[in-house]
């Protein structure tokens, strides 16, 4: 099971440390295996994406995600792999990268020959192996269709998956600079959302945040302004967590405004145990 998480500022940068794996014993002893690759994505100042990424595979790959990445952006997406198809590569290491949005998957789909028959040309999107970035350019192409709109184009592709496709799990979430959307689907993992206000539940508090798998987030700028945040699990005591229900798809605007739609109501078609 791989581990997401991502979090909003809203319109203003903020500032952030991540330890991608920060907890290497922890990490051993609960997923029986060590992981295969971590990431980071952020926004420039241009609203540009940033990628920071490397499978663990070599001592430099692992040394890279256990030392603190200190960045600032409005949004953050955060990944740590466990790979179910695809090479320990470079490429087939989330988070993903197209038409200026940032993308990263926790879950398993089958067949993917059927799925780079529906993509056809949009194929030329995809730069790895994994059935995650194919998922990414499905719903890339699906958002050029309905002119930039992400909430439809998120429904359209991930609706003709759940039709078509074996799914084992499609957890998913997708950053722009000043947007966060996010899918639970169906109830094979968890995914957490904080609404947090300055200050967390004490009111005066930064955020830290450490997740069983390891994944550590410190941002000294939460004690005095909200952020939400999104996690395949709690990653503190705050009692404001709440799991997304299955189909659920979340969108988080600039302003931090939190909207909800249940995108896939009905259970795969195809479902495999992965």
């Amino acid at each position: 099971m791989c581990r997401l998480f991502a979090l909003s500022g809203g319109t203003e940068p903020l500032d952030a440390d991540f330890w991608l794996l920060n907890a290497p014993d922890s990490l051993t002893a609960q997923s029986h295996r060590d992981p295969d690759g971590a990431g980071i994505g952020t926004f420039d100042p241009e609203g540009r994406p940033v990628v920071h990424k490397a499978p663990t595979s070599a001592f430099n790959d692992a040394d890279f995600a256990h030392e603190a990445q200190v960045e600032r952006s409005p949004t953050f997406l955060a990944h740590v792999r466990f790979a179910t198809n695809g090479a320990l590569t470079y490429a087939n290491t989330h988070p993903f990268e197209q038409d200026g949005r940032l993308f990263a998957h926790n879950g398993e789909l089958g067949d993917l020959p059927r799925l780079e028959q529906e993509l056809g040309d949009d194929l030329a999107l995809v730069g790895g192996d994994t059935d995650s970035e194919r998922l990414f350019a499905l719903i890339t192409r699906e958002t050029r269709r309905r002119n930039g709109d992400l909430h439809d184009g998120i429904e359209a592709a991930v609706s003709w998956v759940a039709e078509q496709l074996p799914v084992y799990a499609l957890n998913l979430i997708l950053t722009t600079e000043s947007e966060i959307f996010a899918l639970r689907y169906p109830d094979t993992h968890t995914l957490y959302v904080l609404d947090r206000p300055a200050g967390g539940d004490q009111g005066t508090r930064p955020l830290h945040h450490q997740s069983s798998l390891g994944t550590r987030v410190h941002s000294n700028d939460a004690a005095n302004r909200p952020v939400v945040v999104i996690a395949s699990e709690p990653m503190d005591a705050d009692p404001g967590w709440r799991a997304l229900q299955s189909g659920e798809l979340l969108h988080i605007n600039a302003n931090l405004a939190i909207n909800t739609t249940i995108a896939l109501p009905d259970p795969p078609t195809h479902p495999f145990a992965g």
